[in-house]
């Protein structure tokens, strides 16, 4: 496999690491980015970004990140606070009236933020159309029950967390979630990334598809034997309800919409560059970085089904946990992507890493493949 880009000396061993990825004839592409004190030490990519032969991964080329998203939206949420526009603990039907209904008078925007609002699905049914529509999707969680008594348990929001906290952040910002997302997090720090892709950037966006044949570690067997055997069970209607959720990554629709919790576009380098952006102060003060990193939510996930650790919109490491570590320092914090992707920091190193992949694999947390890359790191280092 031909590589392409860059990479500083000192990481040879990662260069070797990522390369030994395309030794599963199944891993069709892939970029990593590395960034050290705010320089770029790594910047790699190879293999196929298209369905059909030829169409390979170009420097330029963009790719659903799916929940990595998530930091993003949290990030703008947060700016919001430190502007005096939103608090952390007010109650959410202070911004969103229709909001504080069936229960929810008392949900606080910190708790949409970490996961413990009891709104991680939608228990009716809805129409597969229901996805692309934002007013039917902020109406039916407006109306929604919790699953929980609010704050006394999390479970991850793999999608309804962009229906909430995107309207929140519409609602105060003024302007659509996705745009408002962009122009705080992405456009400041000159990354190519979006929420909401114009049509006109179809053309760099890889094809993604599934891996076959591996079934997973246990968590993502216990969460599959959940989603085949039990409909109407939270952890199924969180990732099937609309149930076009886990159809449409490669359709034109999806690309256009702005769902800040699982459709931003973007690529290794923006990942990184978002997270080299936090851990040098251009996008929150300490005081609110620290809001974002600090532990909110630890234990059994009630969606996920296996020991979860959020900060505000960030995934916490676990260093104990072999599939919620990231494989460097304890404090670090990030968001992993459905199926591999992922970006996140380490404080301590002064490290932001940003690894993507449009071979889907199994894994509910963290992929092996961008564990071991991140071990390599730090042998590096």
């Amino acid at each position: 496999m031909t590589l392409h880009g860059h990479c500083d000396n000192r990481f040879t061993p990662v260069a070797d690491a990522f390369s030994a990825l395309f030794e599963n004839p199944q891993e069709r592409g892939a970029a990593l980015c590395i960034e050290v004190g705010g320089e770029r030490v790594v910047d790699l990519w190879a293999g196929s970004a298209g369905k059909e032969p030829g169409q390979d991964w170009q420097v330029d080329t963009l790719l659903n990140l799916f929940s990595c998203t998530k930091t993003f939206a949290a990030v703008a949420a947060l700016q919001l606070v430190g502007e005096g526009k939103l608090d952390l603990d007010a109650p959410v039907a202070r911004y969103w009236p229709e909001f504080g209904q069936a229960g929810k008078q008392d949900i606080s925007v910190r708790q949409l933020l970490c996961h413990r609002a009891g709104l991680p699905a939608i228990h009716e049914q809805l129409a597969p159309e229901a996805l692309y529509d934002w007013p039917t999707m902020t109406a039916a969680l407006a109306a929604e029950t919790p699953w929980w008594t609010p704050g006394a348990e999390h479970g991850y929001a793999p999608i309804t967390y962009g229906w909430l906290v995107g309207e929140v952040i519409r609602r105060v910002d003024g302007r659509e979630p996705g745009d408002a997302i962009v122009a705080r997090t992405a456009a400041p720090l000159g990354l190519d990334f979006h929420i909401g892709l114009d049509d006109d950037e179809f053309y760099r966006v890889a094809h993604i598809a599934r891996g076959k044949g591996n079934l997973g570690d246990a968590a993502a067997q216990r969460l599959l034997r959940t989603m085949m055997t039990e409909p109407a069970a939270l952890s199924t209607r969180a990732f099937t309800n609309p149930p076009s959720i886990l159809t449409s990554t490669n359709k034109p629709e999806w690309r256009r919409m702005q769902q800040p919790a699982a459709n931003g576009h973007g690529n290794a380098r923006s990942l990184a560059g978002f997270y080299s952006g936090l851990l040098q102060g251009r996008l929150l003060d300490e005081v609110l970085l620290a809001e974002l990193t600090r532990e909110h939510a630890l234990g059994e996930d009630r969606t996920l089904l296996t020991c979860t650790r959020f900060g505000l919109g960030t995934m916490l490491d676990q260093p104990e946990v072999a599939n919620a570590t990231y494989g460097l320092g304890p404090q670090a914090f990030g968001h992993p992507g459905a199926g591999g992707s992922i970006g996140f920091a380490d404080p301590e190193r002064e490290l932001a890493f940003g690894f993507v992949t449009n071979t889907l694999g199994p894994y509910v947390l963290m992929d092996p493949r961008a564990q071991k890359l991140a071990r390599v790191v730090g042998d590096c280092l």
